[in-house]
């Protein structure tokens, strides 16, 4: 259901779409859907939010002022573990902060992301 004024939708750029898809299938499970050869959209039901990848060569980097997207695990060394395992790679370890841990990482397009975790 849409909710007035809340986030609904966002898009990503991705260098490469076939190589993004396959990390996040295999890291988060996310399901996919084509439009095109240059987007892809992501759903919510196993996303969280609804979403798509757009062909471009950009990536968004926290360090660049780009918006850092985090996601939420209860094992971060699991999570980190499939990460790497999918062809990602950590670009800030597993470090404190109050409230728990986390870590950042960027996927084969480039586009930089943390986990985090109160575990």
């Amino acid at each position: 259901m849409n909710k007035h004024e809340t986030v609904n939708y966002i898009e990503l750029a991705a260098r490469d779409l076939t190589a993004t898809k396959t990390f996040f299938e295999q890291v988060f499970n996310w399901r996919f859907e084509d439009f095109g050869n240059a987007y892809t959209a992501f759903y919510a039901d196993t996303a969280g939010l609804d979403g798509g990848f757009y062909q471009a060569e950009k990536a968004s980097l926290s360090s660049n002022g780009g918006a850092l997207i985090i996601f939420y695990s209860n094992d971060l060394a699991a999570t980190q573990s499939k990460i790497k395992q999918a062809g990602g790679d950590i670009v800030q370890a597993i470090f404190e902060f109050p409230g728990g841990k986390r870590f950042h990482f960027t996927e084969p397009s480039g586009n930089e992301f943390a986990v985090w975790s109160d575990q």
